[in-house]
Order: structure tokens, then C-alpha cells, then sequence
């Protein structure tokens, strides 16, 4: 899919806040989304950091994303549990999907993560999708009505190629 496609659909949905750490997963829609004079992004030097910025938004009405690569996730257990999960702050996870389907599909350092993302999602009860490149708008309609049923974040998993 289009990487502007993909931020065109988030911003219908009233996604225009992002922070995060840059990805090469998704780099196409990564310098997409710093282009797009609609879309705010603020750089994190860290992905708690960006869930922060993030979650600021909550509280101005409005639902914040952070983009971010799965290894970063270990980055976000204590934050997601102690903070967002545990006050119901909500936010939007673009993640890319390193080490998805293992070897030889990418970098030895990524498999072991890549074989664990959604185990990870899983144990902390966070509601994530798989980003297929014919299911754009039915998939972020479902995990937006996760994130807003239950009031926590949700993550969009993105592999390499998705997004073009």
C-alpha cells in the first residue's frame, strides 16, 4: 500500500500526533509522515519517551500514535503497565515488525523478536492487528474500536513491504 494512503487514513480518523523513533521497516512512510505538513511528529530518543508524548494527547481530546520497531517494545512494558494500562490512557502503536517470520527474512538480531511481538502484546493484554496490504481501513477500524472499548493503547503491526 501507498505510504500516503496509509497516513491519509490515519488522519481521517483523527490521528495527527506522532512521536517516536525512526524505523527502517517502514522508512517510505516514515519520510511520508515527516512531510505531511497535517501531521505533527515529534522525535523520541527513547519509545517510552514517545509513549509519553503520545499519551499527552489523551488528555487534550484527542488520541496520540507513536512509531516505533517491535525492539522497542521492551522499551514500553513498564510505561504500558504502570501508566497507560493502569490509568486507561489510550494511544496509537505503528510498530514495525522486525524479524518477522525469522530466518532468512532478516537480520539474525531481530528473529528472537520478531518470533515474540505479539507473545509480548499478548501478556500485556494490548490489543494489536496485523497490517495487511489489502486490509487498511476494516484493520484500524477494528483496533481503534479495541482502543476505545477498552480505553488502553493498541498497536498496528507493520512488516517490511507493507507500506511502500
Amino acid at each position: 500500500m501507498d505510504a500516503k494512503e496509509f497516513w491519509a487514513a490515519l488522519k481521517e480518523r483523527g490521528l495527527n500526533l506522532f512521536a517516536g523513533v525512526p524505523d527502517s521497516t517502514f522508512q517510505e512512510a516514515y519520510n511520508v509522515m515527516v512531510a505531511d505538513p497535517d501531521i505533527r511528529y515529534v522525535p523520541a530518543v527513547r519509545e517510552d519517551v514517545a509513549l509519553g508524548i503520545a499519551s499527552a494527547t489523551y488528555f487534550t481530546g484527542g488520541l496520540g500514535g507513536v512509531i516505533m520497531q517491535n525492539s522497542g517494545v521492551g522499551n514500553l512494558v513498564n510505561p504500558l503497565m504502570s501508566f497507560n494500562l493502569m490509568y486507561k490512557i489510550p494511544a496509537f502503536l505503528v510498530v514495525g515488525w522486525r524479524g518477522y517470520g525469522g530466518p532468512p527474512n532478516d537480520a539474525p538480531e531481530h528473529w528472537i523478536m520478531g518470533a515474540k511481538t505479539t507473545e509480548f502484546f499478548d501478556l500485556m493484554e494490548v490489543p494489536y492487528e496485523i497490517l495487511e496490504p489489502d486490509n487498511l481501513e476494516p484493520t484500524l477500524d477494528r483496533l481503534l474500536t479495541a482502543i476505545k472499548e477498552r480505553s488502553v493503547p493498541g498497536a498496528l503491526l507493520v512488516r517490511a513491504g507493507v507500506i511502500t
